[in-house]
């Protein structure tokens, strides 16, 4: 643990020190370019040298890896106030990245800005429109028609405002970022919860909310508290069965979905020697189910061999010169270390309806006999951006081939989905996507497809028990395929092709025998692959829409009468008073993730429109008072309905309302949706045990109140027939609590504290109605 001294606040500087600031507008540029998109934009060392230096001065103690980074972006280090899981920090990202579901929303409000261009490099990706039906090229056509209106909306809104537009087909964010954007040293935020997949290349790459990515791209400073930082120690090295997704799948497993909440994991140690650029990314990626911030490791020789096949060699060459920055000091301290020796680390299957459930293979058996998990793997299913580089793609090859050496193919129905669209040509070419679908496969469009719900699954009916096991990174119920029996785990693309060839559950490649078609019993050798493709990348179709120099005559048009896609109308301000005998919407019992409060699936396609998408709002979530889903009661009528349906008659009849949680509330995806359905829908509080990072700071952007028990066991005084008055609201303040006053049905009352995280401009958010609503009024 950190001692004391070092968790101190950051001393004064000396006007010497002061002196030796430079600031960003007058810092000589290096001559790399961020990336061959952006020959104008230029990898700047020196200036995140100079700010280390300015940071170190004042605290006087060595840093980690993640906070040279970190403080390396700080709008002013001079004065900034610096202090582990407290100050709120005023960063200058290097550029941002948005997905098409979430890039709807964050361009529309762009638009609402009145900003005539982005102020970062900032790029749009097309990837979780596309759903799994047929295979590649069909399902890809097919949305391209059906998503014709948003994708037009998309690519018109980039260039009119200088975003970079990767079309549909293009492959998924994370590995298109990994493959030309992330680089050594790099801020970079996504409105992704797996944006830490860039953490590969060294980056500290953060999943953040539309609101946010907004910020970003309209120059302002962007807010973050300043993570603790976990310390992931690795030894021996990685063997066997054994891979990268093993070793993230085992640190969930000890730090639970929520140890990681307000920290960044910071990979280190001689075990990090034996993984690939992209297996780094794969464990970065998959911190997003640890709650964390983001995930990062060191600058090393497999960074460069990776930044070198994928056309940077000069970035490999000006992060080696500044090497001292993208390692951390000796000597520097993590709030907490974790230890894992990979040379006894188990594969893992981890699961079910949670990604920190670990199971590690020579354990699974017992589990899932004593669980009665279904035993039959329905589907296996590869790929996703947690898992699609040409590594993973190999070694799960290597397995197939031995099959099929053998006479045999997958006994479960297996699918392939490539990460991008240069990981999709480079297999063709190279002769692994025949061998997948020799051994059964389908070879599905590079895109999300099933890992976030985007499945025509037609093999099973719904409310039907299966098993299904995948490569992908999260596994919360009803996920994949919106059916809440589907028992879902996760675990590495080999080992799940290891197990489709048996179909069983139960079966462990590393001691379990298979038999051949002839009769005879044998055992698959361990997987390989090359880390990196022989004959280098083939980049496949250009799939790239580069913003024009003059935009004057490009035109971005919203059809009123869409029902994808709807301009935004600004939120009222608060009206100075207090909240006073609000009803509950709902008392939600047990995990409400992000899924549970927006869902995903067929809903994407409504992304755009916030009116039709708030017609998703908390259905997966259960209902505390009944034990049912979707169903809740109307404190005006008597009446029972469903949520929105709910919601939207207390908002006609102007009465507010909140919503009480439970634990790490809104963990999961980045999907400020979540936010904006309930502040559409007249919610004025969201009142839980705890929240999940991003959900917390979604909801503050939208000018709800994000309010925690300042007593967790309170949640069990209140009942969903209570009214709920929030008071002296007049007086919010950063620290202070809000005082409760809970009025029972039989009336009597009493009152509880609500803690909060809001900082000052956070409070100012509030009250103007939005951080939008904040910006409007300062411009």
């Amino acid at each position: 643990m950190f001692r004391s001294s070092l968790l101190s606040k950051a001393k004064p500087l000396s006007p010497a020190i002061c002196r030796r600031h430079i600031s960003h507008t007058t810092l000589r540029f290096g001559a790399v370019a961020m990336s061959k998109f952006e020959s104008d934009r230029f990898i700047n060392f020196e200036k995140m040298d100079k700010n280390i230096k300015i940071v170190k001065d004042r605290l006087q103690r060595p840093l980690t890896l993640s906070e040279k980074i970190v403080y390396g972006h700080l709008d002013d280090p001079i004065n900034q106030d610096i202090e582990r899981g407290v100050s709120y920090l005023r960063l200058r990202p290097d550029r941002v990245a948005m997905q098409d579901a979430t890039a709807q929303m964050a361009m529309l409000q762009f638009i609402s800005s009145g900003l005539p261009k982005v102020a970062v490099p900032s790029t749009i990706h097309c990837d979780h429109l596309i759903e799994a039906q047929i295979g590649g090229d069909k399902d890809l056509a097919r949305a391209k028609d059906i998503n014709k209106e948003v994708y037009n909306f998309l690519a018109t809104a980039a260039a009119k405002f200088g975003v970079g537009f990767w079309k549909p087909g293009s492959g998924i964010i994370h590995q298109i970022v990994l493959e030309n954007y992330a680089f050594p040293g790099v801020l970079l935020i996504g409105t992704d919860s797996h944006t830490p997949n860039g953490g590969g290349l060294g980056g500290v790459c953060i999943g953040v909310g539309g609101a946010d990515a907004v910020d970003v791209m309209a120059g302002i400073p962007w807010e973050l508290k300043c993570p603790k930082v976990i310390g992931v120690k690795l030894t021996g090295k990685l063997q066997g069965w054994t891979s990268p997704k093993d070793v993230i799948l085992k640190v969930a497993d000890i730090l639970t979905v929520k140890g990681g909440t307000g920290a960044i994991v910071e990979y280190y140690g001689p075990g990090v020697e034996s993984l690939s650029c992209t297996g780094m990314g794969t464990i970065c990626n998959m911190g997003a189910e640890i709650g964390a911030t983001t995930s990062t490791f060191p600058f090393n020789h497999r960074m460069a061999s990776y930044l070198a096949a994928t056309g940077r060699e000069g970035v490999a060459e000006e992060a080696s010169k500044f090497q001292h920055i993208l390692v951390a000091d000796e000597g520097a301290e993590y709030d907490r270390i974790i230890e894992i020796d990979l040379n006894t680390l188990e594969p893992h299957v981890n699961g079910p309806f949670t990604p920190d459930l670990g199971n590690p293979i020579s354990k699974l058996n017992k589990t899932a006999v004593e669980n009665n998990w279904p035993l039959d793997i329905k589907v296996g299913l590869i790929g996703s951006c947690t898992n699609s580089s040409y590594e993973d793609m190999c070694r799960s090859a290597s397995v197939a081939k031995q099959a099929l050496d053998k006479g045999m193919k997958a006994k479960s129905m297996f699918t392939v989905t490539p990460g991008s669209e240069q990981i999709r040509a480079t297999i063709e070419r190279d002769g692994l996507a025949d061998i997948f679908r020799d051994f059964g496969g389908v070879v599905l469009a590079n895109a999300c497809g099933p890992c976030i719900g985007q499945w025509d699954r037609r093999d099973i009916k719904k409310g039907e028990k299966n098993t299904i096991v995948t490569s992908y990174n999260r596994n919360f119920t009803g996920r994949n395929d919106a059916n809440p029996e589907t028992h879902a785990f996760v675990a590495s693309p080999e080992l799940v092709t290891a197990m489709v060839i048996s179909g069983d559950l139960r079966f462990n490649p590393s001691t379990d025998d298979l038999t051949a078609p002839n009769g005879k019993k044998f055992k698959l050798e361990s997987p390989h692959g090359d880390e990196l493709p022989v004959k280098g990348f083939d980049p496949g179709q250009d799939t790239y829409q580069e913003p024009p120099q003059d935009s004057s005559s490009v035109s971005v048009d919203v059809d009123p009468k869409s029902n994808r896609l709807q301009l935004l109308t600004p939120f009222q301000k608060w009206d100075g008073k207090d909240y006073t005998d609000l009803p509950i919407l709902i008392k939600v019992k047990g995990k409400c993730t992000t899924d549970h409060i927006s869902a995903a699936g067929p809903w994407l396609k409504y992304r755009g429109h916030l009116d039709n998408i708030s017609n998703n709002m908390l259905i997966g979530a259960l209902n505390s008072d009944n034990g049912k889903i979707n169903e809740v009661k109307n404190q005006l009528t008597g009446d029972f309905g469903s949520v929105p349906d709910t919601a939207r008659h207390y908002k006609a009849e102007n009465v507010g309302w909140v919503v009480i949680g439970d634990e790490n509330y809104g963990e999961g995806s980045s999907r400020e949706h979540a936010a904006l359905e309930p502040r559409h829908l007249g919610g004025k509080a969201i009142i839980v045990k705890s929240f999940a990072r991003i959900h917390e700071t979604n909801l503050k952007k939208q000018g709800l109140l994000p309010l925690t028990f300042a007593n967790a066991s309170d949640y069990d005084k209140i009942q969903p027939s209570d009214r709920i008055s929030l008071v002296n609201l007049k007086n919010l303040q950063p620290g202070q609590p809000v005082e409760c006053h809970i009025k029972h049905e039989n009336g009597n009352s009493e009152a509880i504290l609500l803690n909060h995280s809001m900082n000052e401009t956070q409070v100012e958010w509030f009250k103007a109605g939005s951080a939008l609503n904040k910006m409007a009024s300062l411009s």
